[in-house]
């Protein structure tokens, strides 16, 4: 897709800077430059197009649709309504008060919960630019699939008596919900482009620039052999590595896709990648003001198995995929 671009890069740095992209700061230079241009492209051109899907579902009118639906259907459409619907960790914790005062099951905001932040056009665009359409569709479908999952066994475990009970009850009462015209969700899916891009864009690049760094510098022998396909145990030491850490999807691709083309397996990178963004510390300080500790810990262990399953899932395929 990106093959013009490659190529003016390369023609760039032998012609113009006399730098061989065959030598490790050459392939480093050439994996920055490359991937940052490329990347800009696909996430404006991806979130202008996701953002005027997202003009469609506020936050007022999922809470609404969440509301007509029960059981396992629930987790599935909060889990879809979650690849679509803004989410960020400063907002866990008034879309969870928001969900619970309207008598969501606790499963099912714990769907939404776990999707939103794993699946969004950021991601989606930087995946599909770097693996193509393959890789970036199942990465949606599994991540779609670990909301559910997750969510379907939080809410078997019965545990709304570890939300803090000032949650059940607040009122927050009926929102206003506004609709907007053709122009207005054009208007506004320009704006949320040069938004997103302005939020992100230093952790886009760092997330590039050690990216770069291990395109160039990380031997690929010992990455292949201690977190490549083989190694059994490479996926849960990435998973549990990654829960500590936070970062966004935006600036652990370019870590992933680099990992991957050193020889570390396509599961275990994206298992990584998965485990920052869903579980990240962060977002678990927050949720603590409104559920208690061990909802927290149902919650971390449960996702955390079920990426672990998927990274395995991935590396199982990865000859399908490439």
């Amino acid at each position: 897709m990106f093959t013009w671009l490659d190529n003016l890069v390369r023609i760039l740095l032998e012609s113009v800077f006399n730098l061989s992209v065959e030598s490790a700061v050459g392939s480093s230079v050439h994996f920055f430059i490359y991937d940052t241009i490329k990347i800009l492209i696909m996430l404006s051109i991806m979130i202008f197009l996701i953002s005027y899907v997202r003009s469609f579902f506020p936050p007022e009118k999922t809470k609404k649709i969440l509301e007509r639906f029960g059981g396992i259907s629930g987790n599935i459409m909060a889990s879809l309504l979650g690849i679509v619907t803004p989410f960020c960790s400063c907002s866990s914790v008034p879309l969870f008060i928001g969900f619970i005062e309207a008598g969501i099951p606790l499963g099912v905001t714990f769907s939404f919960l776990i999707t939103s932040p794993i699946v969004n056009e950021a991601a989606f665009a930087i995946l599909l630019a770097s693996f193509g359409w393959k890789i970036a569709g199942l990465y949606v479908l599994t991540g779609v699939a670990v909301g559910v999952v997750g969510g379907i066994v939080i809410g078997m475990l019965k545990m709304e008596d570890e939300v803090e009970g000032y949650v059940y009850e607040i009122k927050m009462g009926e929102s206003f919900i506004e609709e907007l015209n053709h122009k207005q969700r054009m208007d506004f899916a320009i704006q949320n482009v040069k938004d997103i891009i302005k939020r992100i864009w230093l952790f886009l690049l760092i997330g590039i620039g050690i990216g770069a760094l291990i395109h160039g510098w990380a031997p690929s022998e010992l990455l292949a052999k201690y977190a490549g396909g083989n190694n059994p145990l490479a996926v849960i030491v990435a998973v549990i590595g990654g829960i500590p850490l936070y970062s966004n999807a935006l600036g652990t691709i370019p870590i992933a896709e680099a990992l991957i083309n050193k020889g570390v397996g396509i599961g275990t990178a994206l298992a990584f990648m998965m485990a920052v963004t869903a579980l990240s510390f962060p977002e678990m300080v927050l949720l603590r003001k409104v559920i208690k500790p061990k909802l927290i810990g149902s919650f971390v262990t449960i996702a955390g198995i079920a990426i672990i399953l998927v990274g395995y899932l991935f590396n199982g395929v990865a000859h399908l995929l490439i």
